[in-house]
């Protein structure tokens, strides 16, 4: 008599930038064929309700998700399916999870990394997820807060949709972010691109040492400052080293260049 045929591994994608999304769909079939997405979702509220409806075997978690993030959407579903979280926050934060019962992937997402993600959790899914509710709560103090021994992490890496691809910049490439109404453009020395982000939520995720704010719609590399002067109407403008064109200062970050 036939053996009956294994059922499929299972997964849920939870990611609020959609190219994010496709990109991690398409690496995954690449390195695990067999696996089958059944669900996608933009935040960490969609992600419980789908987990529910599903009942997938893994969920893939970005960690900072509008309305619910990824680490209290993993509090509700831990003990359901197993957890791997995709964030850009640096490694140091997730170093302590190495060996535990979570895993993660650090954007950009390689296949390599992947794959060993992919290796990891086939062994895991012979066993029940495991409780770790305490680590949950441990991560998310070291993200919010850091460690008296450890750096905070900051945002290192971009995502932007160019046509119908997902491109990767590093922080370090980028000249300045400034924003309009609805998208907030990333200027590098070889290209103008746009995102959806906020520039509020850069401001939060970027550096504070790397990046100023030098007027409410416009944050510079502070090693991009070729040098600051003062117009014929008194205002600073800043000249950005590899663009042509002079960035105000607004009287409210003035105090930025006292010396002037």
């Amino acid at each position: 008599m036939m053996a009956a045929a294994e059922r499929p591994i299972t997964a849920l994608i939870a990611d609020d930038e959609e190219p994010m999304r496709d990109l991690l769909r398409a690496r995954l079939q690449a390195v695990w064929p067999e696996l089958s997405i059944v669900a996608e979702a933009a935040n960490g509220v969609e992600a419980v309700a789908l987990a529910q409806q599903h009942r997938p075997d893994i969920a893939f978690l970005d960690i900072r998700m509008p309305g619910m993030s990824g680490i209290d959407a993993a509090r509700q579903l831990y003990n359901r399916c197993h957890i791997v979280f995709v964030t850009a926050y640096d490694q140091y934060a997730l170093d302590a999870f190495e060996q535990g019962a979570m895993d993660y992937l650090l954007k950009p997402i390689t296949a390599e990394r992947l794959a060993l993600s992919r290796d990891r959790l086939r062994t895991r899914l012979a066993q029940a997820p495991k409780d770790i509710g305490e680590q949950l709560s441990q991560l998310a103090t070291l993200l919010q807060q850091g460690t008296g021994t450890t750096k905070r992490s900051y945002l290192r890496w971009i995502q932007a949709q160019v046509g119908g691809s997902l491109r990767m910049v590093s922080t370090r490439e980028v000249l300045f972010f400034q924003s309009d109404e609805k998208y907030t453009r990333v200027q590098t020395a070889t290209a103008e691109l746009l995102i959806r982000k906020t520039l509020k939520e850069l401001a939060e995720e970027l550096d504070p040492d790397e990046f100023w704010r030098i007027h409410r719609s416009t944050l510079v590399r502070v090693d991009a400052i070729a040098e600051v002067s003062r117009d014929m109407r008194g205002r600073q403008m800043l000249k950005v080293r590899n663009y042509p064109q002079e960035l105000e200062v607004s009287r409210n970050h003035a105090h930025l260049f006292q010396q002037m």
